[in-house]
């Protein structure tokens, strides 16, 4: 099983949208609230490089923003 950590904010609507594609698969997933979290929002950014929420990492891949094609790839959906 892939681990997948979601790094999003409360008032984004495509990180709504990529949790509900998630939940919808029956994908576990960490949800991390960057809004909240300063220290998780700076280890993303380092990691990244990218400021932009929704970002899904899936094992050590990286997707920016609620990107279908390249989520069901990497989950083998």
């Amino acid at each position: 099983m892939k681990t997948v950590k979601v790094f999003s904010t409360p008032t984004c609507p495509y990180c709504h949208m990529a949790k509900d594609y998630l939940k919808n698969k029956k994908v576990l997933f960490e949800d991390i609230d960057v809004s909240q979290d300063q220290n998780q929002a700076r280890a993303m950014v380092e990691r990244s490089g990218e400021m932009g929420v929704p970002q899904l990492w899936i094992d050590d891949q990286i997707v920016i923003g609620f990107n279908k094609p390249v989520i069901d790839e990497l989950l083998g959906l």
